[in-house]
């Protein structure tokens, strides 16, 4: 059973929180909803959210599908298939990322173009 609804402009996708941090996952859970304007970059997709937590189990190269806190930025993204940073069909981050959840079905997300509108909630 899915944890969280993610729409993005039209389209709706679903995902499951992962155990990978636990802390950012439920400092992130606590803020929910959040919502705001995403910028592309490659397959992925990154908005500012009201979190501000360090580096967790944080990685570059992630699973087609993730769904990760970037603590720069304060953003949350989600990636579908590689960025500019990638050097094969992997998505990576631009610099180390915090995974939290996994989509469903990251496929309805290649038809986004560009920026988008995305609002993350709980299932």
């Amino acid at each position: 059973m899915a944890d969280l609804r993610i729409a993005v402009g039209d389209v709706t996708c679903t995902a499951s929180w992962t155990d990978d941090a636990p802390a950012t996952r439920d400092a992130l859970a606590a803020a929910l909803p959040v919502a705001g304007d995403a910028t592309r970059w490659g397959d992925e997709l990154y908005f500012s959210v009201p979190v501000d937590m360090p580096a967790e189990n944080a990685r570059e190269t992630v699973p087609v599908g993730a769904v990760a806190y970037w603590p720069p930025g304060n953003a949350l993204c989600l990636f579908w298939g590689p960025t500019p940073a990638s050097t094969d069909d992997q998505p990576r981050a631009a610099s180390p990322v915090t995974v939290v959840a996994e989509l469903e079905d990251p496929s309805p997300l290649e038809g986004v173009a560009g920026e988008a509108y995305v609002r993350v909630e709980a299932a």
